[in-house]
């Protein structure tokens, strides 16, 4: 194991890496106390090579990994890859390139919804993976040798999963349903956190659109003062206050300080001058330019259960195929399908469709029917049907 702490060595390292067919990477970062992920560690193994690389060390230039993330002949190979590449892309805009997610691989292989890196290594590998030291100090120098071998195992071991997840996916015939989880990762859109956006993270907890357009001004002050000061959102203010500003609408300090989710005395900060021009952004919107606010729709009569057999053969079909259900349909996936056979959900598209879709709209249409062969699920055709069902290509 080599620890790097200079601009050359790590040049040095980056230059042999570009060689291999794919490195394994993982990061160490911190952020209880910051918006931004503090980045603390970057570990990397390649076929020979396994370094640390210490992002912490005094003039240490990142640009040879960044580099070699970009590097198109090189695999990167994470699991559980967003948070990393979010840090890498607030960097430097930085999307690691190609791109191979062991947790995304996995839920295509039937390990089920979000496996563990631990699980991963004991199902693929046979071998225990120590944990203790997850919840380290990982900005503190210096660092333990305790710490530095349980970072390093979370790429060394990545190497072994992966040529036995990749395995098992061609075996399977899979790399395309893993490739297109891998779009979703490689999109910048996913790590553009715009404050205009950010009341899409909220629950609809307000009264009429008029709220709703407070809402999101104030949600949009929030993500950009959390941004500006680097702070966690909560620590600007909590949900709840956001919800209770844009339902009351108060127009200056008094109104402000009166709410009961505005902690004291923050009426008279700074930044509540700031947040008042926000809600009077929101109030300020001409009546026909407010958002629109859907309400969620009663399940229509007859549905519920339409909607509960969907479930069953959702359950049957990824056990049948050894995929994760989350991986093809959600709970709103379903209620959408059990109303409309062209609802505009994944499970209606592609190899989903193949597995799952075609089999739910025989199953709602009467062409099939499900029943019980001793303790399993089973489909059983109607005489009038043409339905057939796709052979299941299991990943060993």
């Amino acid at each position: 194991m080599q620890i790097i702490t200079a601009t050359k060595e790590l040049k040095e390292i980056c230059k042999k890496l570009s060689r291999a067919d794919f490195i394994t990477v993982d990061t160490e970062f911190m952020r209880d106390s910051t918006y931004w992920p503090k980045l603390c560690l970057i570990q990397i193994a390649g076929p020979d090579d396994e370094v640390i690389v210490d992002p912490l060390a005094d003039k240490i230039d990142l640009a040879p990994f960044l580099q070699l993330l970009k590097n198109q002949k090189v695999k990167k190979v994470f699991h559980a890859a967003r948070q990393d590449i979010e840090i890498f892309y607030h960097l430097d805009k930085v999307i690691p390139a190609p791109l191979f997610d062991t947790q995304v691989a996995a839920m295509v292989c039937g390990f089920g919804d979000a496996v563990s890196y631990e699980n991963l290594i004991k199902r693929t590998l046979k071998v225990p993976v120590d944990k203790s030291s997850r919840f380290t100090d990982w900005a503190r120098r210096p660092l333990t040798e305790k710490q530095l071998a349980y970072a390093m195992s979370d790429v060394t071991h990545l190497r072994g999963a992966y040529e036995e997840i990749f395995e098992q996916l061609k075996k399977a015939e899979r790399e395309a349903w893993v490739d297109e989880e891998m779009a979703i990762l490689l999109n910048p859109s996913t790590y553009d956190l715009a404050p205009a956006d950010a009341w899409k993270r909220l629950k609809a907890r307000h009264n009429g659109r008029r709220a709703a357009a407070i809402l999101q001004k104030v949600a949009a002050w929030r993500e950009a003062e959390a941004q500006e000061r680097d702070l966690p959102r909560g620590r600007i203010l909590k949900d709840d206050a956001l919800y209770e500003i844009a339902n009351q609408a108060p127009k200056n300090k008094s109104e402000l300080d009166s709410l009961r989710a505005v902690p004291k005395g923050f009426a008279n900060s700074k930044a509540a001058q700031s947040l008042l021009k926000a809600v009077k952004q929101g109030l300020d919107i001409p009546k026909d330019d407010l958002p629109s606010v859907s309400k969620p729709k009663p399940t229509p009569p007859g549905l519920a259960p339409v909607i509960e057999l969907l479930k069953v053969l959702l359950k049957m079909k990824c056990e049948e195929h050894r995929v994760a259900q989350k991986l093809v349909a959600n709970v709103s996936d379903l209620e959408l399908l059990a109303a409309d056979d062209d609802a505009s959900i994944s499970a209606l598209k592609g190899w989903r469709r193949e597995i799952f879709g075609d089999t739910a709209l025989a199953l709602k249409h009467g062409d099939i029917s499900l029943g019980l062969n001793g303790r399993r699920v089973v489909t059983i055709k109607s005489k009038r049907s043409g339905h057939k069902e796709t052979p299941p290509r299991k990943a060993s």
